[in-house]
């Protein structure tokens, strides 16, 4: 099971009702943030979750907007009694920009390792799943993410039999484990069948509806992408800004196959975001308005 809530739904500046930009997923006890605009632990507070479990921080790209909320949650954290170290991932300049916001957040009880990205796509290993980070295109260096949680096969008693694997490693085989056993080595594979349907979630905001998001999004349980401007009159600002109208984020929602989007990252001016949400439909029926702490519960398939 993973949690999604989508914690900040504001562009550039926070609204009464309206965060800046945030994403938050929870899988078996580890929590994962991407992005950290204004407001956003205020945000985990009203939703009624922990700050305290966060693992991990994806940061999109280094724009005030996006890593603003950064030394007040970290000193919440702090505050919270967590020691266990905390990665953060983002773009070449994450680590200056980071050390900077650290000044009015020092003596932190817990240790901060930076990770930079500078690959067109790299994969990241995180608390049982995976981070997929992929370059797209603004006017600095950014990053969408997809989360995905694979998912081993359903454990093959006979398959095990046949195989002559000892009862005793069954449960550390069907774990994922490699074992040493008098003299012979066992895997996984042995005792499993074929690998079943997992969990991914792709994030993408602050750029141009480039091909190559599509092609990442595909397999997404959910989609959640930029939604800057919804005003057909306002294509040409998306253009000249290096941002998203709601009809471009609907065409590469259609283009990856996904059977939900959520728009998010909604410029400040667009205060009514559901007067513009049909003509997307008419392109990808699966589009919806993101909004503060919407949130979904997203199973394995054959589970409640």
């Amino acid at each position: 099971m993973l949690d999604v809530c989508l914690l900040g739904t504001s562009g550039m500046m926070p609204l009464p009702r309206r965060a800046l930009t945030a994403l938050m997923t929870r899988f078996n006890g580890s929590s994962l943030l991407i992005d950290c605009g204004e407001g956003t632990q205020v945000s985990i507070r009203e939703q009624g979750w922990s700050m305290h479990d966060i693992d991990l921080i994806c940061i999109t790209h280094n724009h005030g907007d996006h890593v603003s909320g950064l030394p007040g949650l970290l000193l919440s954290m702090g505050n919270a009694e967590r020691i266990e170290p905390l990665r953060i991932v983002g773009p070449k300049g994450t680590k200056r920009v980071v050390e900077s916001l650290l000044v009015i957040a020092p003596g932190l009880p817990f240790d901060i390792h930076i990770q930079e990205l500078n690959g067109k796509c790299e994969t990241i290993e995180a608390n049982g799943y995976e981070i997929e980070a992929f370059r797209v295109q603004h006017t600095v260096p950014c990053y969408g993410y997809s989360q995905r949680i694979r998912r081993m096969g359903r454990f093959d008693v006979e398959k095990a039999k046949r195989n002559e694997v000892p009862m005793a490693l069954w449960s550390r085989l069907q774990k994922g484990e490699t074992l040493e056993w008098e003299g012979r080595r066992y895997t996984a594979d042995m005792v499993l069948g074929q690998p079943r349907k997992g969990l991914k979630v792709t994030y993408c905001t602050d750029t141009r509806p480039i091909p190559e998001i599509a092609d990442y999004a595909r397999g997404a349980d959910l989609f959640i992408c930029e939604g800057m401007y919804g005003e057909p009159e306002m294509a040409s600002k998306a253009r000249e800004k290096k941002h998203m109208t709601f009809t471009e984020a609907a065409t590469l929602a259609k283009m990856a196959g996904v059977p939900e989007m959520w728009l998010t990252h909604y410029s400040p001016s667009l205060i009514r975001p559901d007067l513009y949400i049909e003509e997307s439909r008419k392109i990808f029926a699966g589009i919806k308005l993101g909004k503060d702490r919407k949130t979904v519960e997203l199973n394995f398939d054959g589970e409640e």
